[in-house]
């Protein structure tokens, strides 16, 4: 039995069939390196973007799906895709050049729908017209970085956004029908377990569609791995994962997507916690965790609040 609404069979039941994301580098750049917001990035990422690997450089964004599509055919027979615009800020540009290379990721065949990562600072009122405007004829998911609900943590990180700016774009995205999925970390310094799991009240109350759920990675080449080698970071170990994550699902609201439980850190630049790369590993151990304490999402998730 599935114990939480997983992403893929919400694919199924939306599509009939398998469908697989592939990811887009469409040579976007972010507020919080070009200088507008600042120009160290995230603590965490590198300097490709985050989450960014396994993406063919340098090729248009229809070169770029082809390419992939021949991958995840013949890796998980799938049938269908999303185009998922993932490295960096993919809202940050104009709305005419926008239109261009969401409409040319359409165009390929067999991509059903859009998934374009973001900011919540990266959303003026013509582009969240524009966002509307896609969610009405595709399939359509807007990812907002949030990472963690508390001001002096994102500031620590330096998101260089604040919590308030988040909620706004939750609002505004929902006024307009855009469905929103929010990334999160587990396991950023300085917050408490009990403050970690206040993420997902926060989720609820703002009504985001879907999550993904991270654990803290330390990525070669970034500030956090400089702070990691000082000591000044620690990260956490499966068992704490494991139990974070599942006390975060059961308080988490049932009806929310759940897109992502662990992260996928690039083996070349992982530097901690070697532990993640054993992907299924982990979602086995999650799955097995939720198993024993005879738990789901949602278990604790009062509508009342």
């Amino acid at each position: 039995m599935q114990r939480y609404h997983a992403f893929s069979e919400e694919l199924k039941r939306v599509f009939g069939c398998r469908v697989q994301r592939l990811s887009v580098d469409a040579g976007f750049t972010c507020p919080n390196r070009d200088g507008s917001v600042g120009v160290d990035g995230c603590v965490f990422c590198g300097g490709k973007g985050s989450g960014s690997f396994g993406i063919l450089r340098g090729a248009g964004v229809a070169a770029q799906l082809e390419h992939a599509k021949e991958v995840m055919v013949r890796k998980y027979k799938a049938a269908l895709f999303l185009a998922y615009f993932q490295s960096y800020s993919n809202t940050y540009a104009a709305p005419e050049r926008l239109r261009e290379l969401y409409d040319e990721a359409l165009a390929v065949p067999d991509v059903v729908g859009l998934i374009v990562g973001t900011r919540p600072d990266c959303l003026p009122e013509p582009t969240l017209d524009l966002l509307a405007g896609y969610a009405e004829r595709c399939y359509f998911w807007l990812e907002l970085g949030l990472q963690s609900p508390l001001d002096r943590t994102l500031a620590a990180i330096g998101r260089g956004h604040d919590l308030a700016s988040f909620t706004a774009a939750v609002a505004a995205c929902k006024s307009r029908g855009i469905r929103v999925c929010a990334h999160v970390i587990l396991g950023l310094p300085g917050e408490s377990r009990q403050e970690m799991l206040s993420g997902a009240d926060y989720l609820n109350a703002v009504g985001v569609d879907g999550v993904k759920i991270h654990l803290l990675h330390v990525m070669r080449g970034t500030r956090l791995e400089e702070s990691f080698r000082e000591g000044a970071v620690r990260v956490l170990d499966r068992d704490q994962y494991v139990g974070l994550v599942c006390d975060f699902l059961v308080r988490l609201d049932p009806r929310i997507v759940v897109q992502r439980l662990t992260g996928d850190g690039n083996r070349a630049e992982l530097i901690a916690p070697l532990w993640s790369l054993a992907k299924f590993e982990v979602l086995n151990c999650i799955d097995h965790e939720l198993e024993r304490r005879g738990v789901r999402q949602g278990s604790t998730f009062d509508v009342r609040r």
